[in-house]
């Protein structure tokens, strides 16, 4: 079974310096069908303005992950880092027993366009933690390239939760393909493009949440970029 969030339909706000779009509920917006999927409780697509971001603030027992779509973002935290994330990086942090931290655009005439993604973690109480990594194109081009996975397997950023991040570039007419294992399912979010995912068409904006699927085949109808959650 295959159920589409539309782009159009999720929830919208702005405030100037930022445009976002909310797939779930967050914030002033609120729509008890759309709470979250599994694990995952908010993907946020992000247009913050130059010199724009988020003040300081904190957070508690959430996995927070970043992926930039263009520009860049700075972030500072109360563990002491301070690092700029750019587009085909992933940026982790776990907020554990309570983090601080601001993000902001640090440039003066790009604007930032970046997906924020929270995921509820397998317990509470967690030491906050911060991790980053880039990913090559080559790695991700026309194959689905592991971003995130408990256990950092193969390579990928840790996360405290049995969820797997898989990012992909497609380009026209190239598809790739997924398995599900029993019990398993899926979000698959269109960050650009277009593509077809077990036949359903998809356009930049919309997700999909997969469950009671076997495989997925999605295949790009024009260039796309793509993130896929496999969850318990």
């Amino acid at each position: 079974m295959i159920t589409v969030r539309k782009s159009i339909d999720r929830g919208s706000a702005n405030y100037g310096w930022l445009d976002t779009r909310y797939t779930f509920s967050f914030a002033d917006f609120h729509d008890p069908a759309h709470m979250g999927f599994r694990a995952l409780r908010v993907i946020n697509e992000d247009v913050v303005a130059p010199g724009g971001g988020f003040p300081t603030h904190g957070h508690r027992d959430m996995e927070i992950v970043t992926y930039v779509l263009a520009g860049a973002i700075e972030h500072k935290d109360s563990l002491g880092t301070g690092a700029i994330l750019k587009p085909g990086e992933l940026q982790r942090m776990s907020a554990g027993r309570g983090v601080q931290h601001s993000e902001f655009n640090p440039s003066r005439t790009e604007p930032l366009h970046l997906l924020q993604i929270w995921l509820l973690p397998e317990k509470s109480g967690l030491a906050p933690e911060y991790e980053q990594k880039a990913f090559a194109d080559q790695g991700r081009r026309n194959k689905l390239g592991l971003l995130a996975a408990r256990g950092a397997r193969d390579g990928a950023l840790d996360i405290h939760q049995d969820v797997a991040i898989y990012g992909t570039l497609l380009d026209k007419d190239a598809r790739v393909a997924h398995e599900l294992g029993k019990n398993r399912h899926a979000w698959l979010q269109l960050a650009r493009g277009k593509v077809k995912l077990n036949g359903v068409e998809l356009a930049a904006g919309d997700g999909a949440a997969v469950s009671d699927e076997a495989k997925l085949e999605i295949a790009a109808s024009e260039p796309a970029e793509f993130l896929l959650f496999d969850l318990a």
